[in-house]
């Protein structure tokens, strides 16, 4: 399925190992890693399209599913699952109405959905008219040719997702190698870097940057000692933080570059834009330092711009001054069932998707 900007397969966690060793196993023989295409597999050959999502029915009352999202490294024979995926979040709720874990509402159905990553919790809106998923309607998002039919994600709980902090290292700015950077922690830990500061414009495209080979290693240095002030420990095998790359724009949008992290996002990841929109309403952060208009109210709509266009954001943060609270973020994205049915792997293993 395609969720928002990226793409991959769908599983129910009952068809795939309990052993987590042996499911990552397979995981990565059911894409095709490590190899740049994922020639020996159905991965796309990008991080974006080298995403799985694990769903099951929720033992929570107040959850309809459980969703485990999972980063299959294309270079690497290696499954990060600390992070969480916004994009293909928007995919789930399709999914599970569709394999028949949630029932149809009406013209619009509720899936609250449970994300095991980091234990936040989101309510995703889908359109069921007729009694049925509907993938067709009018709403465009940046990054993803045609339109289709609006998937709204309402986030809660998504401060310290990874963390349990907002500000994990106790600091709005914090000063690494003589280079200033915020790092935060709303739907994904990140590390927040003014692109003047590393030499750059922040209007580069994700080629460019993807190409300065210098940019990428001074970026993986300052990512990794931050992932150490954050209280993660050694992040060298892992994807989060997630470094990000900002500039001032106009109006009310701050301009970003997503990294992924050792490649920069050829549009932005839907947690990724939470993190950075509620950043620049928070006083004291290199990204609000960019703004440009007052976002000094509880209630602010951050209009993320990333080389595909740009992603907005609607937020709700309380006392952002004295004692910063993000209560809510939501975001719109659209999603669509590509295909359906068994993906092969080299034995002992096979699978049903």
């Amino acid at each position: 399925m395609r969720g928002g900007t990226s793409r991959g397969p769908f599983f129910l966690a009952d068809d795939l190992p309990e052993d987590i060793a042996l499911r990552d196993e397979l995981l990565l023989d059911v894409m095709g890693s490590p190899h740049e295409l994922q020639i020996n597999g159905i991965g796309g050959g990008s991080t974006l399209t080298s995403k799985v999502a694990i769903i099951s029915r929720s033992a929570l009352p107040d959850c309809d599913v459980d969703y485990l999202f999972a980063q299959v490294s294309v270079m690497k024979r290696t499954v990060d699952t600390r992070p969480n995926c916004g994009n293909m979040l928007a995919a789930v709720g399709p999914y599970a109405i569709e394999q028949g874990l949630v029932p149809v509402q009406g013209k619009e159905t509720i899936v609250r959905i449970r994300n095991i990553n980091t234990g936040t919790r989101v309510e995703a809106i889908i359109q069921t008219p007729n009694g049925a998923v509907s993938y067709e309607g009018d709403t465009r998002i940046d990054g993803v040719p045609g339109t289709g039919a609006p998937i709204v994600l309402c986030f809660e709980q998504a401060e310290g997702s990874l963390t349990g902090k907002l500000f994990p290292t106790g600091q709005r700015t914090d000063w690494i190698d003589g280079v200033a950077v915020s790092c935060v922690d709303v739907a994904m830990p990140v590390m927040v870097v003014h692109a003047e500061d590393l030499g750059k414009t922040g209007r580069e495209s994700a080629a460019e940057l993807d190409q300065d080979k210098a940019f990428l290693a001074r970026l993986e240095s300052l990512r990794l000692q931050a992932g150490r002030l954050m209280g993660m420990g050694d992040v060298s095998q892992s994807v989060v933080p997630k470094p990000v790359v900002v500039s001032a724009a106009e109006g009310g949008t701050i301009r970003s570059r997503y990294f992924t992290p050792h490649s920069c996002h050829k549009a932005h990841a839907v947690t990724g834009a939470i993190a950075v929109a509620s950043s620049a309403m928070l006083p004291g952060t290199v990204s609000h330092s960019l703004m440009q208009t007052n976002v000094e109210s509880e209630n602010a709509v951050i209009n993320v711009a990333h080389p595909s266009g740009q992603i907005a954001v609607s937020l709700e943060v309380r006392d952002a001054i004295n004692n910063p609270k993000v209560v809510r973020a939501g975001v719109v994205r659209t999603a669509r069932r590509i295909m359906k049915g068994s993906v092969c792997v080299p034995a002992p293993a096979s699978i049903v998707a």
